[in-house]
């Protein structure tokens, strides 16, 4: 019988992260520790309220789960089998497969990227995000986070200040720059307008500018976007691949919507097959989630795995940066 464990962890934010659906100065994850008596692994869940995932709610299916088998699950096919029984959302399911991986891992002496049949990665580049801010803090907040390392940048915009921010941004900076807009825009013809204003500006990409609902609108905006267009509200742990493949160029597979390593690399290798451009990214996560992440780096278009570094104190160190590029350190 496996002991497991559940952890709620407070992680107070360098800055205050703003986007254009809400603004925070702490997220609060949740831990896994699964193991036996000589290895354990560990796992990370970051509840996002925009898949409806509250750290109390994930708790209560934790508890859930615990009280129908959990401890007795002894394969990755009984765990997935016991999660369908018992549904869980995507974030929690990710932590709780992921450290039940690692366990095993270890337990096996095995590699996570031997486990998952992919080419592992000793470093990969990352972007670095500028969240909402005034314009005018722009270029103090560039310096003092040492922004000029990174390879590329991610921009989040709303549709009030986004032109006003990515001129002070590129003012302050030359790199590429992603455009996050995380569904701000409610119809194409307003942002084929702010897509004008672009036009002076190293725009690498836009990301999920407008809410996933509005699939005819994609259809029409794909067809006249000057831009690659990547998803990442439009897919969780599923997709419509034939409606996403004439909407957007690229995907943005995130462990935390897909709800685990399996399901995240057949995500990303179903993104490939469909021609599609591939984009790891991530939420408000620690060294522990990230570390995960880079191990389904490899061949990978855009990295944006930048959430350990918007934590204040990180606590596990899983995971080095240096010049904008991130190290695997230790499994968790």
């Amino acid at each position: 019988m496996l002991l497991w464990n559940l952890e709620a962890l407070d992680l107070t934010l360098r800055y205050t992260w703003k986007i254009s659906r809400n603004a925070s100065d702490v997220k609060t994850n949740l831990f896994v520790t699964v193991g036996d008596e000589k290895v354990q692994g560990r796992g990370e869940a970051a509840p996002n309220t925009r898949y409806g995932e509250t750290p109390d709610l994930l708790q209560q299916q934790f508890q859930t789960l615990q009280a129908n088998g959990l401890p007795q699950v002894g394969s990755v096919e009984e765990l997935q089998h016991l999660m369908s029984l018992h549904p869980v959302l995507p974030a929690l399911r990710f932590a709780i497969e992921s450290a039940f991986v690692h366990y095993l891992c270890r337990k096996n002496g095995q590699t996570v990227s031997e486990f998952l049949g992919v080419q592992p990665v000793t470093s990969a580049p990352t972007a670095y995000s500028y969240p909402i801010m005034e314009p005018g803090k722009i270029a103090a907040f560039t310096k003092e986070h040492g922004l000029h390392r990174f390879e590329y940048l991610k921009v989040k915009v709303n549709q009030e200040s986004g032109l006003d921010m990515l001129a002070e941004v590129t003012k302050a900076t030359t790199q590429g720059l992603i455009i996050d807009a995380n569904e701000a825009w409610q119809d194409p013809d307003s942002l084929m307008r702010f897509f004008e204003g672009l036009k002076k500006y190293p725009v690498l990409m836009i990301e999920q500018p407008m809410p996933s609902a509005l699939q005819e609108e994609y259809l029409f905006l794909k067809k006249r976007s000057p831009y690659d267009l990547f998803a990442d509200e439009s897919v969780t742990d599923h997709a419509d691949w034939d409606l996403l493949k004439q909407q957007f160029h690229g995907v943005n597979m995130k462990l935390m919507k897909a709800g685990g390593y399996l399901n995240g690399l057949a995500i990303l290798q179903k993104t490939k097959a469909m021609g599609l451009k591939t984009m790891i990214g991530c939420m408000m996560e620690t060294s522990m989630a990230i570390w995960s992440a880079l191990q389904l780096a490899h061949g990978i278009d855009l990295l944006d795995l930048d959430g350990m570094l918007i934590v204040k104190d990180e606590p596990f160190q899983l995971v080095r940066e240096e010049a904008g590029r991130l190290y695997p350190v230790e499994q968790p």
